[in-house]
């Protein structure tokens, strides 16, 4: 039987502290998802990673493609068909 994607993760707290409006921002924000205010966080900072990775990514193979004569969503979709 597979892993169940609920299964619970280890956990660690991290403290910080917030100016007065970032919070009030954080909890308008939170509500507004239907979500704790940490899942909020949770949420910002996985696509913060993500968003980083992606343009360490692009930096390494623009250039290669770049190199291959590809430039635009065009060439990628002539080599792909």
């Amino acid at each position: 039987m597979g892993m169940s994607k609920n299964v619970l993760q280890m956990r660690e707290t991290l403290t910080i502290s917030l100016p007065k409006e970032l919070r009030r921002g954080l909890e308008k924000m939170a509500r507004a998802e239907g979500v704790t205010s940490s899942e909020y966080v949770r949420r910002a900072i996985k696509a913060d990673i993500f968003r980083r990775a992606l343009r360490a990514a692009r930096r390494e193979l623009v250039p290669q493609a770049r190199a291959r004569g590809i430039y635009t969503d065009e060439d990628v979709f002539k080599i792909v068909s």
